[in-house]
Order: structure tokens, then C-alpha cells, then sequence
């Protein structure tokens, strides 16, 4: 009953997600992109592609993947802790560990997200993965968004930026 009762859940979720991206202009603007070309066309993940960039992540994350990203908006870099963000762009190595952290290889969709409790990411550790109170976590962060479909995979938006330990 209560694995149904997420199923559910989880279902309406992905349902309101889907409603509130289409009613956005992202829709017409993503097809057939890679997940950095996504990205850098949804204008709210400026911050994170500037990082990418900076890690010279770009040609991976546009490669043939699967790839799933669990991408931190503009928000979600501006609230860490003053000058942290630019001083990760100074370190490239730090940067790639952050960053890789928050790809998980193959595709995994919102759907299958309920039959997991971890996931091992690009860089070699895992993130957690849970619902707590109806919300989706992936470490500390909260799934805002889910299942942006790419050429290459599938990005799903989170409110924070997720450290590896």
C-alpha cells in the first residue's frame, strides 16, 4: 500500500512538473538538444553552465551519453556561501568533483526514481535518493522538476547545489 500510495504520488508530481515546464516556452526550444544545449537555452541554469564550461565538461556532457543530470538552478548556486562559486571556477579539479556529482550515467526517469535509494554518480560516489513529505530528494536538494528529455538524457532540476562527501 504505501509503495502504491508513492507510485501515486510521485505520478501527481510528475504530472504538475510537466504541466508547469509546458506551459513555458522551454518546450519548443529543447527539442532534439544535447543536455548542455538544454541548458544554456532554458536561461535559468547560467551559473551552472559557466561551471561546465570552466571544468572543461562541455564536450562530455554533450557526447552521446545517457547521462542524467540533476541540475542546480542560478537560485540554487546564489545561495552558497559568498565567494564560493568563484572559487570554484579557479580550482578546475574541485569543480569537476562537484559537478560530476551531479551526473549519474544511463537514463533515469522520474518514473524509476521510486525504486531507488541511491545512485551512483559520474565521479564515483552515490547520492541519496528519498521521498520525504511527497518531495523527491537527491541528497539535500529538492527535485523542483523533472524529466527535461534530451538528445543525450535527462536533466532534472533541483533547488541546491549537492556536494560529494
Amino acid at each position: 500500500m504505501k509503495k502504491l500510495n508513492l507510485t501515486i504520488l510521485w505520478v501527481a508530481v510528475l504530472m504538475i512538473s510537466v504541466m508547469a515546464f509546458a506551459s513555458t516556452d522551454y518546450m519548443s526550444s529543447m527539442e532534439k538538444k544535447s543536455i548542455v544545449e538544454t541548458a544554456v537555452s532554458a536561461g535559468k541554469f547560467n551559473t551552472l553552465v559557466t561551471a561546465v564550461k570552466a571544468a572543461d565538461l562541455v564536450e562530455t556532457l554533450s557526447g552521446p551519453g545517457p547521462f542524467t543530470v540533476f541540475a542546480p538552478t542560478d537560485d540554487a548556486f546564489a545561495a552558497l556561501p559568498a565567494g564560493t562559486i568563484e572559487s570554484l571556477l579557479q580550482n578546475k579539479d574541485k569543480l569537476q568533483a562537484i559537478l560530476t556529482y551531479h551526473v549519474v550515467p544511463g537514463k533515469v526517469m522520474a518514473s524509476d526514481v521510486v525504486n531507488l535509494q541511491s545512485a551512483k554518480t559520474v565521479n564515483g560516489q552515490m547520492v541519496t535518493i528519498k521521498v520525504k513529505d511527497g518531495v523527491v530528494m537527491v541528497d539535500n536538494a529538492k527535485v523542483v522538476m523533472t524529466d527535461i528529455e534530451c538528445t543525450n538524457g535527462v536533466i532534472h532540476v533541483i533547488d541546491a547545489v549537492i556536494l560529494p562527501k
